[in-house]
């Protein structure tokens, strides 16, 4: 029995000779050359069972010979390997036909596993002629970390198809981008993309937000509204925060994910409808399942494709590329992004970023328009993030969480023989929420889209919720809200 013969592409000839020892020791024969124009010389005589192949070569960029080599062999499985690291490289290689793509440097065991599979498994369907997609520059995340290359991996392989994605990570890391970068490089880029966050709508509200509501169908319904489905149709719903969505909102999305058609609330009329749906989560779903918080069955719907985005401090080497982008995003008009210098750089890695990315974006905004000089030092550095870790400490010691909890002690205390059999929850949420907004609109002198902005909810959302928790508003706050 013949061995098969597997065709290596890269002008790195250290990497030639590693791929070909690791694959000629596996069991295989090689050949291997630094010239694309070569290796599409070798396919187009009919030879090679599989190739890998380089992205940019001198005389040929890897991606690019894809389509061409399918044109002699359309069953000829091809791997893709660059050092760009980007989403849009893992995302080009996957559109043009490539069976697998890996960032370098890479692991060679991973590379003879995915050898052997696409030498042994089922040829793949190779009609990229729907896939084919243009690409801006800018992109929606930044990062070669190896922790970021299996995200743009994943990604490649989901951003053609209309399966649900979770996307798991703390607050900060960037979930929303990972929503965007699936609309934006899908065939649906054209449609809405509509990102709701369960945590900052009242529970009582979930519903009437996602599906719509007719006239007249509860208190304050003075118009018909349409909901987020429906707002959604032909593009993208991102579903921010879903472990926040109360079990009487998860059953009625369950049926929409079963059916694809949903009635709004008070309505009877039955509207399909066709999105793809994104969910993220800061929280452990499968805690919440075992506590009857999260349906199980709805969990499995969403979770189809999971993909995590790492917290910063396990990509360290990724903050110099989002520092350098975030100086750029925020320089001054008319001069020069500020120049950091290397221990500065080196400081930022040793610090343990709890607000992720989100954090690091607002130190280089704040450094960038306090800072006169053209380079950031690390006294710089180090005087910021010292102050930064200080409020941390304070938020630990004295957190809105331990004071509401102190609190509520206070009151399961004196209330141990007289709370209510069912509705306790509405009941302690309902009394924070509605100070919270009198606060907030006495704070900003009844200006009700700054509230909202403060809030990190709409306007109409913050609306609904003055009706709903009754507030009576001033003649001051009538005013602002026109």
């Amino acid at each position: 029995m013949n061995k098969p013969l597997i065709l290596i592409a890269d002008d790195d000839a250290t990497i030639r000779l590693v791929l070909e020892k690791k694959l000629n020791k596996d069991g295989y024969n090689t050949k291997s050359t630094g010239s694309g124009k070569q290796l599409l010389n070798w396919v187009e005589n009919g030879e090679g069972d599989l190739v890998i192949t380089d992205v940019v070569m001198g005389d040929a960029n890897g991606i690019d010979l894809i389509p061409i080599m399918h044109k002699y062999n359309q069953q000829l499985p091809i791997i893709c390997m660059s050092g760009l690291n980007t989403i849009k490289t893992a995302i080009d290689a996957n559109n043009k036909g490539a069976y697998e793509y890996f960032p370098k440097p890479f692991d060679l065991d991973n590379v003879s596993n995915v050898v052997k599979k696409a030498l042994t498994s089922e040829p793949k369907n190779l009609d990229t002629s729907e896939k084919t997609q243009s690409f801006e520059d800018d992109l929606p995340m930044i990062g070669r970390s190896a922790a970021m290359q299996e995200v743009y991996r994943v990604l490649a392989k989901v951003v053609s198809t209309d399966l649900t994605v979770m996307v798991r990570g703390e607050s900060g890391t960037g979930k929303e981008l990972v929503a965007r970068a699936l609309h934006d490089y899908s065939k649906r880029k054209d449609k809405p993309f509509i990102a709701i966050n369960m945590a900052a709508i009242p529970r009582e509200l979930i519903e009437s937000e996602l599906f719509g509501y007719e006239k007249g169908a509860f208190t304050g319904a003075d118009n018909s509204s349409k909901g987020k489905f429906e707002q959604a149709n032909g593009g993208t719903l991102f579903l921010d925060e879903i472990g926040d969505m109360p079990v009487e909102a998860q059953t009625r999305l369950l049926r929409v994910l079963q059916d694809g058609c949903f009635t709004s609330i008070g309505g009877k009329k039955i509207i399909y409808t066709d999105v793809r749906i994104v969910t993220a989560t800061h929280r452990s779903l499968s805690t919440m399942i075992n506590e009857g918080l999260f349906r199980e069955d709805l969990y499995y719907r969403l979770n189809v494709v999971p993909i995590h985005m790492p917290p910063l401090r396990d990509r360290a080497e990724d903050i110099p590329l989002l520092v350098n982008h975030f100086l750029n995003k925020y320089m001054e008009e008319g001069k020069d992004s500020k120049a950091i210098s290397k221990e500065a750089l080196e400081k930022m890695k040793e610090y343990n970023w709890p607000g992720n990315v989100r954090e690091l974006e607002n130190l280089i905004m704040r450094i960038n328009a306090l800072t006169p000089e053209d380079e950031i030092d690390l006294n710089t550095i180090d005087n910021h993030l010292s102050k930064l870790e200080t409020v941390v400490k304070i938020s630990n010691a004295v957190s809105l969480g331990a004071s509401v909890e102190k609190h509520l002690k206070q009151y399961f205390d004196s209330h141990k023989n007289s709370l209510p059999a069912t509705g306790l929850y509405d009941r302690v949420i309902r009394e924070i929420e509605r100070p919270l907004i009198i606060k907030t609109l006495d704070l900003v002198r009844g200006n009700q889209l700054k509230a909202a902005e403060l809030l990190g909810i709409n306007r109409n959302t913050l609306r609904k919720k003055i009706i709903y928790l009754d507030i009576q508003l001033t003649k001051i706050d009538k005013d602002q809200s026109l």
